[in-house]
C-alpha cells in the first residue's frame, strides 16, 4: 500500500494525531529500565494500545542512534511491531548532495522500509531528488519549525520580499509533481499558519509542537477546517509517552490519544 493511501485512510476516519516514538530510555517507567529490551517493551505497549486510534507514527532516529548498534536494532524491531496499514515516518531530517543523499534514501526506504521521511531543504532540489524519486512515499520538508531558533533563518525576509520559509513552501509545491511532498510546519506558529495555509495546496502537513511545546491544538484544527484542508497530522510525543510512570502507562497514553481525537471531533 502506498504511503499516501495509508495516510489518507486514517485522515478520512478523522484521525489526525501522529504518535512520536521518541523513546528516551531515561524517561520510561522504572520497572522497564532494568530490562535490556526495556525500550522495545515500552514501544510495544504504546503501539498495542494506540495503533487503532493514531493517524501515524513518527520515529525520531536520534533517540535510537545515540545507543549505537543496539539502538538501531531497537529501532528495526520497533518497526516490526507497527501494523502495515499505518504510516510510519522516519524522522531523520536528511538533506545532502548526490550519492550521499541517495544512500540516505536507500537506508530509510529500502532497508528500514519506512513510509515517509523528514528532509532539510537548504542544500536545494538536487539534495532532495533521491528521496522524491520514491514516488510511493511521503516526504515532509522543513518549512517553519516549532523551535525558538526558527527565527535565525526560517523567518528571515529575502530579496523577493517573502520570508525564507514561504519560499520553501513555494518550492515544495513545485516539487510536488508526484503528489508525494509535504511540509513540516510548527504548531507553535498559529499566526503564520493562518497567514500561509492557502499556499499549502495539496501538500501533506506535519505539525510538531502540540503537548510539551505548547502548540494550540484547537486553533490549528479550526484553521484547517475553515480552509477545508484535511491533509494534516499533529505530532505528539512527550505528552503521550511519559504521562504515567506506572505499569499502566500505555493505557494512559491511549486515554490521552482518545481525548485528543475527541477534542478534534468536537470541533466539527
Amino acid at each position: 500500500m502506498k504511503a499516501q493511501e495509508k495516510l489518507q485512510n486514517r485522515l478520512n476516519k478523522g484521525l489526525h494525531i501522529c504518535v512520536g516514538l521518541d523513546t528516551d530510555k531515561n524517561k520510561i517507567p522504572k520497572h522497564l529500565t532494568a530490562d535490556k529490551n526495556g525500550v522495545l517493551e515500552f514501544n510495544k505497549a504504546i503501539i498495542d494500545e494506540t495503533s487503532e486510534y493514531a493517524a501515524a507514527y513518527k520515529i525520531n532516529f536520534a533517540f535510537y542512534e545515540e545507543a549505537g548498534a543496539e539502538g538501531m536494532e531497537m529501532l528495526a524491531r520497533t518497526l516490526e511491531l507497527i501494523p502495515d496499514d499505518i504510516l510510519v515516518i522516519g524522522d531523520a531530517k536528511r538533506g545532502d548532495i548526490g550519492n550521499t543523499s541517495k544512500m540516505y534514501a536507500r537506508s530509510l526506504f529500502d532497508h528500514f522500509n519506512l513510509d515517509a521521511s523528514t528532509l532539510s531543504p537548504y542544500m536545494g532540489e538536487d539534495s532532495l531528488s533521491p528521496f522524491l524519486d520514491y514516488t510511493d512515499k511521503i516526504h515532509f520538508i522543513l518549512a517553519l519549525t516549532s523551535n525558538p531558533g526558527s527565527h535565525d533563518f526560517e523567518k528571515l525576509e529575502i530579496t523577493s520580499g517573502k520570508k525564507l520559509y514561504q519560499e520553501v513552501i513555494s518550492k515544495v509545491n513545485e516539487w510536488n509533481v508526484n503528489k508525494n511532498c509535504g511540509i513540516v510546519f510548527g504548531a507553535t506558529n498559529l499566526d503564520e499558519l493562518k497567514e500561509n495555509i492557502k499556499s499549502f495546496g495539496d501538500l501533506f502537513i506535519l505539525l510538531p509542537g502540540v503537548g510539551a511545546q505548547g502548540g494550540d491544538l484547537e486553533g490549528i484544527v479550526k484553521t484547517f477546517r475553515q480552509n477545508s484542508n484535511n491533509n494534516y497530522i499533529v505530532n505528539v510525543s512527550r505528552a503521550l509517552l511519559y504521562a504515567d510512570s506506572s505499569k499502566d502507562f500505555a493505557k494512559t497514553s491511549k486515554r490521552i490519544l482518545l481525548n485528543y481525537n475527541q477534542a478534534i471531533k468536537n470541533l466539527d
